[in-house]
């Protein structure tokens, strides 16, 4: 792949895993506010503290965009186009329901960042590259954290 089209494809992966962040922040979110039962506590808690991460990493991701030349996402129609990220929209769903469905798209998100790792290594981003590693550990603990909840 030529220079210019590495890099381009680049800033389109890194808005990809941004329209994620985003989307998947928005859900955390939802079932951080719409948590019942009797786990309400701990997960309440653990939806905040997740949501707090994957929002950090919305500016991160960015401006990794910005210092590869390109633009990034401007709108949530904009993050709607991008995402791979499933919204839903319910407001009465199972506690447990919740965590499964977080667990699955932050292991989606896994193999979206492993894209990203692989375009930037594609345009000799190696700040990228690097960055991508941490953020494929976030994601795996908060599959890990999903995951024992549910066993």
């Amino acid at each position: 792949m030529s220079g210019d089209n590495a890099k381009k494809a680049l800033i389109d992966s890194l808005n990809g895993l941004l329209a994620d962040y985003f989307a998947l922040y928005l859900k955390t979110k939802n079932f951080h506010w719409h948590v019942a039962g009797p786990q309400f506590r701990d997960l309440h808690l653990l939806f905040d503290e997740q949501a707090a991460e994957i929002f950090a990493l919305t500016d991160i991701v960015g401006e990794r965009v910005r210092k590869n030349g390109g633009n990034t996402l401007t709108s949530i129609g904009a993050v709607a186009a991008k995402t791979s990220i499933k919204d839903d929209d319910r407001t009465g769903v199972d506690a447990l329901a919740m965590v499964k469905a977080l667990r699955d798209d932050n292991a989606a998100l896994v193999e979206t960042i492993r894209a990203v790792k692989a375009a930037a290594t594609e345009a000799g981003d190696n700040a990228t590259e690097g960055m991508s590693d941490d953020w494929t550990d976030q994601a795996e603990q908060r599959v890990w954290f999903l995951t024992q909840i549910l066993a």
